[in-house]
This record gives C-alpha cells, sequence and structure tokens, in this order.
C-alpha cells in the first residue's frame, strides 16, 4: 500500500518544526544581536588657540553628541560572553591663523569607526537584572576625511582640499576598554545601559602648534537593546 504525499510530508514536517521550536529558545539563550546608541562623556578632539612664532592659531572643535552601531554577543556558561560592536561617529573642527602677512582659514571633517572586542561577566543579582563589567581591545578607524584650506596673501585668495589633513598623526588607532552596566531582561529582550571607557596607545591627530590633538581618554554612556 503506498503512503501519499501529503502524509509523508506531515510526518516530516512535525519532527523539523518540534526540533525547531526547540532549538529557538537555545540560540537565543547563546547568541544575541541588536543595537547600541549612546552619547560621549569626553570630547573627541581637544582644541584651544594661542600664539605661534610670527602669528597665531586658533582651532575650535564640535563633539557630535551621538553614537550608534551593531553589537552581537557570544554568551558562555559561569556568566561570562564575548561581545562585538560597531560604534560610529561623526567629527569635525575649524581653524584660523596668521602667519606673516598669510591669514588662513580651514575645516576638517570625517566619520570615526570603533571596532570593540570585549570579553563580559555578568553578576547572578536577580532573574531579572544583572549587573557587569567588561573588557577588551578596540581599533579606532577613520574614514571619509576632507580638509579644505583658504589662504589669503595680499588679497588674493586662494583654496586647497585634501583627503589627508595637514593634523592626521594615525588614521588607525588601538587600545584597551573597561566598562560596567546592568543587563535588564524584559520577555526576549535585553536593555544594557553601560558606562565605558577606552585608552587609546596614540592619536588621531596631533598640531605641530600644540594647540590641537585628539583624545587619547574615551568616556562614552552606552544604551543597548539585543534580543
Amino acid at each position: 500500500m503506498e503512503t501519499s504525499e501529503p502524509v509523508l510530508r506531515t510526518h516530516f514536517m512535525r519532527p523539523l518544526l518540534l526540533l525547531a521550536l526547540t532549538a529557538a529558545p537555545a540560540f537565543s539563550q547563546l547568541f544575541s544581536f541588536g543595537a547600541k546608541a549612546g552619547v560621549p562623556l569626553t570630547d573627541f578632539i581637544n582644541a584651544a588657540s594661542g600664539d605661534t612664532p610670527g602669528g597665531f592659531v586658533n582651532f575650535a572643535t564640535t563633539t557630535d553628541r551621538f553614537i550608534i552601531g551593531p553589537t552581537a554577543e557570544l554568551r558562555l556558561p559561569f556568566g561570562l560572553g564575548v561581545e562585538v560592536d560597531i560604534l560610529y561617529r561623526h567629527f569635525d573642527y575649524q581653524q584660523t591663523g596668521q602667519s606673516g602677512s598669510t591669514l588662513s582659514s580651514g575645516t576638517t571633517s570625517g566619520n570615526a569607526w570603533e571596532f570593540p572586542l570585549l570579553g563580559k561577566y555578568r553578576f547572578f543579582h536577580s532573574k531579572l537584572v544583572h549587573p557587569y563589567v567588561d573588557a577588551g581591545v578596540s581599533f579606532d578607524t577613520l574614514q571619509g576625511l576632507s580638509q579644505t584650506v583658504v589662504s589669503t596673501v595680499q588679497s588674493v585668495t586662494g583654496s586647497s582640499s585634501t583627503g589627508t589633513p595637514s593634523q592626521l598623526e594615525h588614521s588607525t588607532v588601538k587600545g584597551f576598554v573597561l566598562g560596567g552596566g546592568l543587563d535588564i531582561k524584559i520577555l526576549l529582550i535585553h536593555i544594557q545601559p553601560e558606562i565605558r571607557f577606552t585608552r587609546w596607545g596614540s592619536e588621531h591627530f596631533v598640531d605641530p602648534s600644540g594647540f590641537l590633538h585628539s583624545n587619547e581618554s574615551q568616556g562614552e554612556f552606552l544604551l543597548g537593546v539585543t534580543f
């Protein structure tokens, strides 16, 4: 007697569906994916003004008040985990100065992409709230750099643009990360407010005048939402 096709399909679909329903909670407990957003607690670039031999220079910068990007975590036994993030921020700075009879002004902007790789430990506080600490390494690389400088010498004005700013020292830097926060579980969603500190090993920007350099100490408040 031959088994009909609908019966065969039902025979094989039931165990597959059961396997999927069983594996879904286990997968969600092992891996989590989501997004992080936050604000910097320190300036990306330190800028000042002052006199130089033969003139003066003035730098100003605006720290964009947002950080955003995806996050993923591998959850391990005993409260351990491994997290990787991709965090984006925009920056810019302006410069004006005089050297002899030359007046100049310029604008520089770009994008910074930060790639932290962190080990994580959750303290077993309650079923819904877990304080945690994390530590690891991070790489920060600059993309989309643009600098435009306008110079005036004896009423003659000229401008130039480049993708390699004159103050650029390192397009990619690396550093050490230390942070802590709370993992708050609401149904299937994890909400994670965190304070994070990064110490970079070198600077992105350094001006010979000493009035502009990128900050080697970086503080951030981040809010993660993962599933």
